[in-house]
C-alpha cells in the first residue's frame, strides 16, 4: 500500500480514498448524464420530425453521438485533473489540454458533418428542393468546415495563422497559373450547380460534340454520364462552358411528325379521312389536346396525296411513345381502310410499243412522297 501511495504522490489512504471516489463520481456522472442526454435528444428528434419541423429534429438527431463523446472526453480530462499533479506533470498536463481542444474540435466538425449528411436524405425522401442544388450546398459547407477545422487546430497547436494565410496567398497565385484547367473544370461545376442545365439523372445530349446520355453524377472537376450502351463517359466541367446542351428529360411533351399517302384514286374520300384522324387524336386520351394539333393535306405527290399529322403526347416516357405512336398509326390505317381507300406505296411505270419494246431505257420508279428514281 505504501508504494501505492508513492507512486500516486499521497500521503495518507484517506487522499487515497478521496481520489477514488472523486474518480468514481466523475465516470458514474458521465454515464448517467449521456443516458439522459441520449434519452432526452431520442425524444425530442422524435416529436419534432412528427410536428414536421425538419430542422430542429436534423440537428438533434446530428448532435446526439458527438455530444456522447464530448461527455467522455470531459470525463476523460476530468478524472485526469483530479490525478496529483506530481503524478502528470505539468507541461504533460498542458499538452492534454491541447489534445482535449483539438478532439473538441474534432467532434463539433464531426458533428456538422452528420447535421449535412441527415439534411441531405431529409431532403431526398421529401422532394422539397433540387437534389442538385443540396448537393452543391453541402459540399461547399463540408469544404468551409475542412478549412476553419485544419485553421482551427493550427492555431492551436501554435502555428501562426496569419502567416499561413500570407503564404498561402502567394502560393494561391503561383497555383493558380499551374493549374487553370483545374480552376476552369471547378468553376464550370459551379455553374453547373447555380444555372442548374441538367441535373443527376437527367437524359442530356450536346449537338456539339458527341455527347449523350445519362448524367450519374456531377463532380466539382468532372461530370460522369452514362451513355445508352451502358459506358462511363467522363466530361471536364469546363466544356459545358463552350457547349450547348440538350436536356430531352424536362421536355413537356413528345411529338409524333408524320406523313402518309394515299392513291389518287381515293382523293374523293380524302377530306373524310383527314377529318376522321383528328376526331380520332381529338378524341385520344394519350394525346395533349393543350398543345398543337396539326391534321391536313399538304402536297400532291407523283404517286400519292400526302397529308400529315402534327401532335404531342402527355407522356415523356420514351417506350409509352412508342406504344402511343404504335396505337395512333394503327387507328390511322384502320380510317384509311374504313373509307375503302388504301395507303400509296411505290410504282414503277414502263411504257412498250407497239411490238413490245420499252420506249426507253430507264424505269422510273416513283416513291409515295413523290421523289422519282431512274433505274
Amino acid at each position: 500500500m505504501d508504494a501505492v501511495l508513492a507512486f500516486l504522490h499521497l500521503s495518507t489512504l484517506t487522499d487515497l480514498y478521496r481520489l477514488l471516489i472523486t474518480l468514481g463520481v466523475i465516470l458514474i456522472g458521465a454515464v448517467v448524464l449521456n443516458t439522459v442526454l441520449q434519452k432526452f435528444l431520442r425524444t425530442l428528434t422524435s416529436k419534432l420530425a412528427d410536428r414536421n419541423l425538419p430542422w430542429p429534429s436534423i440537428v438533434t438527431w446530428g448532435i446526439s453521438k458527438p455530444l456522447s463523446i464530448l461527455v467522455l472526453l470531459y470525463a476523460v480530462y476530468s478524472m485526469l485533473l483530479a490525478l496529483p499533479v506530481e503524478l502528470i506533470g505539468k507541461s504533460v498536463l498542458a499538452n492534454v489540454s491541447t489534445v482535449v481542444d483539438v478532439l473538441v474540435a474534432a467532434v463539433i466538425c464531426w458533428a456538422s458533418f452528420r447535421i449535412i449528411e441527415r439534411a441531405k436524405i431529409v431532403f431526398k425522401d421529401h422532394g422539397t428542393a433540387d437534389m442538385t442544388t443540396v448537393l452543391a450546398i453541402s459540399r461547399l459547407l463540408q469544404t468551409l468546415i475542412i478549412i476553419f477545422f485544419a485553421l482551427n487546430i493550427m492555431q492551436k497547436v501554435g502555428f501562426n495563422i496569419q502567416s499561413i494565410l500570407a503564404v498561402g496567398g502567394i502560393g494561391g497565385v503561383a497555383l493558380g497559373f499551374a493549374s487553370k484547367d483545374l480552376l476552369a473544370n471547378f468553376f464550370g461545376g459551379l455553374m453547373i450547380y447555380l444555372d442548374r442545365p441538367f441535373s443527376e439523372g437527367d437524359w442530356i445530349r450536346s449537338p456539339d460534340r458527341q455527347i449523350e446520355g445519362t448524367v450519374e453524377r456531377i463532380g466539382w472537376r468532372l461530370t460522369m454520364i452514362r451513355t445508352f450502351d451502358k459506358r462511363p463517359l467522363y466530361v471536364p466541367n469546363s466544356v459545358f462552358a463552350n457547349i450547348s446542351v440538350e436536356n430531352p428529360s424536362r421536355m413537356l411533351n413528345r411529338r409524333i411528325y408524320e406523313t402518309i399517302g394515299v392513291r389518287y384514286d381515293d382523293g374523293r374520300v380524302v377530306k373524310a379521312i383527314v377529318d376522321d384522324v383528328r376526331q380520332m387524336l381529338q378524341q385520344h386520351n394519350d394525346i395533349e389536346q393543350n398543345a398543337t394539333m396539326i391534321v391536313n393535306l399538304v402536297s400532291f405527290g407523283a404517286s400519292s396525296l400526302n397529308f400529315f399529322i402534327y401532335t404531342f403526347t402527355k407522356t415523356t416516357n420514351w417506350i409509352e411513345f412508342h406504344h402511343i405512336k404504335e396505337d395512333v398509326m394503327l387507328k390511322i390505317m384502320d380510317i384509311i381502310e374504313q373509307h375503302g381507300a388504301e395507303i400509296a406505296f411505290p410504282t414503277t411505270t414502263v411504257l412498250f410499243g407497239e411490238g413490245g419494246e420499252p420506249l426507253t431505257n430507264e424505269v422510273v420508279s416513283i416513291e409515295p412522297d413523290g421523289s422519282a428514281s431512274s433505274n
